[in-house]
């Protein structure tokens, strides 16, 4: 069919194009395309929101090239000025692997986390990677699965010289428990132990050389004879982590406490014990400044002179800081900020003397 001169005006093709569409639209055989809206035009998507909220990345990271005899304590010291709330090793076939998952305080913390990359752990550099919380999950599910002896990997005579090394010890009453959360208390440990009496005087925390947990401790019983009873705890879980138990004793506990390895009285119940007009504040914000504590005490009179925020060699804060306060009656009535929060952060506040202020001072940290 032609149109062509006088025969065909303009309206006659617009009413041309509409039939064609109105064909399509309903299936005609001759277009070959089913029954259902046109597919000559498709709407544009709906505009995406305003604001889509991304959450934070769960805050973990990855080690590979540890000391095969690494411990959790070197890597707490490893991230010396970060926020350490769990260490895991990761053992295959009952031998480490030479890696290591580390949970961190807060989601900032890994950048700084991954700026210790290639740094070094006894003689061997540590490389660090970004994580996620299932590969975490995971390592944590294998340790547990391992340890219950689920896996063939697991040497068998190994796990059987282990236990029977245990049951042929000599029980005097004291245990040491390895693998504790960084984050767990005498309170916790008490609940881990609920079916015995034990006071918060007989738990000893054991720390580092900068007072942090090591996640290990010393408990006292009431005899002998339950510290034998309280081995069924052994390789039983505490929060997320599975508790190894050993029989200890008491030379051993005055040992530690003598070294100087256990947790002091001031930093446990943040009691001042001897007086002192000095506190140490862990846990602050990075980019928070001198006029951000004096705010953070503002009920006491400081200047910022008495103010000492402490620095990595590389010259960054490492989220700690010393106050003088002008009296011992400040310092006392200031502990009651412990724990409460600067910016977004929590604040954990310490007992400490002017030595130690002096010896930061000198290390220029």
């Amino acid at each position: 069919m032609f149109y062509r001169g006088k025969f065909m005006d303009s309206g006659d093709a617009r009413e041309m194009g509409f039939k064609r569409q109105r064909l399509m639209d309903q299936g005609s055989s001759y277009y070959g395309t089913p029954p259902g809206p046109s597919y000559m035009y498709n709407a544009p998507p709906p505009p995406p929101p305003a604001y889509s909220f991304i959450p934070p990345p769960f805050p973990v990271v990855r080690l590979r090239g540890l000391p095969f005899d690494c411990t959790e304590a070197e890597i707490v010291d490893f991230f010396h000025d970060l926020d350490v709330v769990d260490v895991l090793l990761v053992h295959k076939g009952g031998k480490s692997t030479g890696e290591a998952y580390c949970v961190l305080g807060y989601p900032l913390q890994i950048d700084f986390a991954l700026q210790r990359n290639r740094e070094t752990i006894g003689r061997r550099y540590v490389e660090v990677f970004q994580s996620k919380k299932d590969e975490y999950y995971k390592a944590i599910a294998n340790e547990v699965f391992d340890a219950q002896g689920g896996s063939s990997r697991r040497a068998v005579p190994r796990a059987r010289s282990f236990d029977e090394s245990k049951d042929l010890a000599e029980y005097t009453g004291v245990l040491r428990l390895r693998g504790l959360p960084f984050t767990a208390s005498k309170e916790d440990i008490m609940e881990f132990f609920k079916d015995f009496v034990l006071s918060e005087s007989k738990i000893h925390m054991v720390a580092n050389s900068e007072g942090r947990p090591t996640g290990e401790a010393f408990v006292e019983f009431a005899s002998a004879e339950d510290s034998k009873a309280a081995m069924a705890k052994d390789r039983m879980t505490l929060k997320y982590r599975y508790i190894e138990l050993f029989p200890s004793s008491h030379e051993e506990l005055e040992e530690a406490a003598s070294s100087g390895r256990l947790l002091t009285k001031s930093f446990e119940g943040k009691d001042l014990g001897e007086p002192t007009t000095v506190l140490r504040m862990r846990g602050l914000p990075f980019s928070a400044g001198k006029s951000d504590i004096i705010d953070f005490f503002k009920n006491a009179t400081l200047s910022k002179d008495s103010i000492h925020i402490t620095y990595n060699i590389d010259g960054r804060p490492t989220g700690e800081a010393f106050v003088e306060f002008a009296n011992v009656d400040d310092a006392k009535a200031a502990l009651a900020k412990d724990r409460m929060t600067l910016g977004s952060r929590y604040i954990e506040l310490f007992p400490a003397s002017l030595d130690e202020l002096n010896e930061a001072n000198s290390r220029g940290r």
